[in-house]
């Protein structure tokens, strides 16, 4: 389980490393987001739940992290998309509703490569 969460780790950073590009490149292009984007965002979310499901499993077998800022960075992506989602909502960003998801990515890709760092000892 352990080296399952470890693998799920790197791909979650991968997946916000897509996140934060794609809206970059939107916002260079100035185009809309696409139904691409809107799939990438719902594979991240799953994803990020997923990962934090596991490092639960893990936690309740008896696992720890090297250090309890592992559960922040774990559990950050998850709060930082229902900010997002919040924001996307507003009167702001009702003709880019992707800007804060974008944005999340960006957070989310620190907080989930902390978390890799953490997980194996080096941050």
């Amino acid at each position: 389980m352990i080296e399952i969460h470890r693998v799920v780790g790197f791909v979650v950073v991968g997946v916000f490393t897509i996140g934060w590009l794609f809206g970059l490149a939107l916002w260079v292009t100035k185009r809309p987001a696409g139904a691409w984007f809107w799939r990438w965002l719902v594979a991240a979310q799953v994803l990020a739940i997923a990962q934090a499901l596991a490092g639960v499993v893990l936690l309740l077998l008896g696992n720890r992290p090297p250090t309890a800022l592992h559960y922040v960075y774990g559990f950050g992506p998850i709060v930082i998309i229902a900010i997002a989602h919040v924001l996307a909502r507003d009167e702001n960003f009702r003709r880019s509703p992707w800007v804060p998801f974008a944005l999340a990515s960006f957070i989310c890709f620190g907080l989930a490569l902390r978390a890799l760092m953490t997980g194996f000892g080096t941050g």
